[in-house]
């Protein structure tokens, strides 16, 4: 498949892969505290930006982690938000999703949206494992964010388990919501303000487990 061309559609929102040209917005978006809150991954510098946006060059070349900066075209493109799949090993039929929204985006749907759309193409027939037959999409999140909590069932994604903590990276429970192939999003509701989820592993987490990618 073509990846550096790929777009997707979220209501008024454009889901493309990140470019180099990125960069400035992409510092901007992490100059966030809830962004250092909620993710694993805090730049502290334009070389650690770079060598993220050069992580999803890659993971689209390699046809395993697909990271969409979600934009606002009626706002000349600026850049709200970004979402992520994450195949999962050995398994073809499971993948891992991930998000996080700016902090001016907030409380503009755009989580949800951005979910829904991914989600979406993901489970078309050949959009990332033709013939295998992706049935399952996996998100966690910690259990103090309710926003994203919020985000995933309204998308979809059932609460499956809570997972124990495992100190230091993982120093509270966590949420593991599940959607599988067919299932339908939650309409209406109530908009989430979160700043967005790390992702987290397709099968339950135990404490020495490596940690989840962050997104």
């Amino acid at each position: 498949m073509t990846t550096t061309a790929l777009t997707l559609s979220a209501g008024e929102l454009l889901l493309r892969p990140w470019r180099a040209d990125d960069l400035p917005a992409l510092l901007a978006a992490h100059d966030d505290p809830a962004m250092r809150r909620w993710l694993a991954t805090r730049f502290s510098g334009a070389e650690e930006a770079r060598a993220w946006l050069e992580a999803q060059r890659e993971g689209w070349a390699s046809g395993r982690r697909f990271g969409f900066a979600v934009t606002d075209p009626g706002a000349e493109g600026a850049l709200v938000g970004n979402v992520a799949l994450k195949l999962t090993g050995s398994d073809p039929e499971s993948a891992e999703a991930g998000y996080w929204t700016t902090a001016a985006a907030r409380g503009r749907g755009v989580a949800s949206l951005s979910l829904r759309a991914l989600t979406d193409w993901a489970f078309t027939a050949s959009a990332v494992s033709p013939g295998d037959g992706l049935r399952r999409i996996e998100l966690f999140h910690r259990v103090d964010n309710d926003a994203s909590c919020r985000v995933a069932e309204k998308s979809g994604y059932a609460l499956a388990e809570v997972v124990p903590p495992c100190p230091p990276l993982h120093p509270l429970d966590g949420h593991r919501h599940v959607r599988h192939a067919g299932a339908v999003s939650a309409a209406g509701g109530r908009r989430a303000g979160s700043a967005g989820t790390a992702g987290g592993p397709a099968t339950p987490r135990r404490c020495g487990d490596s940690a989840a990618p962050s997104r």
